[in-house]
């Protein structure tokens, strides 16, 4: 089944309680996937810092060592940080994200890069999705906007790196209920291309072709459209930038999805009940997306600035 939940704060007064109201989200959606979880936090300036780009790495690190070890790849003056979040592993510097990620890379050649970006934190885990929100210090995050997934695997195995978001461009973070039919020729069209993968999952093939197409100039809208022509299969999709979310369901609409909006944030949930306890939900325009129909918001520019803790 999966759950998926995502919320978009416009109000920046709301922003220091992104992560409660997503706490509470995330509580509602366990039923339906509670093997493993993820979360893709955005503008948070705890775990994002101004002027730092973010990497997230997954598999057997020390920390200690790779502080050591990134400290000797990275460009004189650049300063970096490394934080456990269970088993995701938070890497900040003050460099570009491609730096960073070739010296995280260079320091920890077996660990895998799931999340990288100057404005997203990317934690994924194994376990119950509640206890993962607890151990990642959730409610104590503020931030811009959220994405989180809770998963009931069916297309490979239960690992954190086959948990989603799958993040696989700077910023860009997709979620996925659902089943893609035809991900195996697309990724081995892809794969001729040059894109590499770090998982079986038919998720991630999604995630790699938006980011081809907004590499090739196609804005978030007009990616997700292009991907409506090539693959088949059912689906709820959400996908966010540093300043934008947009929600995709397949032409027929075989997975759920509800919308809720008002001047202060927009949301997106599999249930209702994931929605039900945000601030002023009671005066929310509330609506099924349609089939077909990418919908797209937009953070503006001047709300962007001030991350928050």
């Amino acid at each position: 089944m999966c759950g998926i939940a995502a919320l978009q704060i416009r109000n920046p007064a709301l922003r220091g309680e992104l992560g409660t109201y997503m706490r509470g989200m995330l509580c509602e959606i366990v039923e339906r996937g509670p093997d493993s979880a993820g979360l893709a936090l955005y503008g948070s300036e705890r775990m994002t810092p101004s002027g730092t780009s973010t990497l997230t790495v997954i598999g057997d690190v020390d920390p200690d060592a790779l502080l050591l070890r990134l400290r000797e790849a990275l460009p004189d003056g650049a300063k970096a940080s490394v934080v456990v979040y269970a088993e995701s592993v938070l890497v900040n510097a003050n460099v570009a994200p491609s730096v960073l990620e070739a010296a995280a890379r260079a320091a920890a050649p077996e660990a895998h890069v799931i999340g990288r970006g100057e404005h997203v934190a990317v934690l994924k885990g194994v376990g119950h999705p509640v206890e993962l929100a607890a151990t990642y210090g959730l409610t104590e995050i503020g931030g811009t906007q959220a994405l989180s997934h809770t998963r009931m695997a069916t297309e490979s195995a239960v690992t954190a790196v086959g948990a989603h978001p799958f993040t696989v461009a700077e910023d860009l973070c997709l979620v996925h209920n659902g089943s893609f039919s035809n991900h195996a020729s697309i990724r081995r069209r892809l794969r001729a291309e040059g894109v590499e993968f770090d998982s079986e999952n038919d998720s991630e093939v999604a995630a790699r072709f938006i980011a081809v197409r907004m590499s090739q100039g196609d804005d978030l809208t007009v990616a997700l459209e292009r991907l409506m022509e090539v693959f088949d299969g059912f689906y709820t999709l959400v996908v966010t930038t540093a300043d934008s979310m947009a929600v995709v369901r397949d032409p027929i609409a075989c997975k759920p999805a509800v919308i809720a909006e008002t001047d202060d944030w927009v949301a997106m949930a599999s249930e209702y009940r994931a929605l039900a306890g945000l601030p002023g939900i009671e005066d929310a325009r509330i609506f099924e997306p349609s089939p077909g129909v990418v919908y797209t918001w937009r953070l503006e520019a001047a709300a962007l600035e001030g991350a928050t803790r």
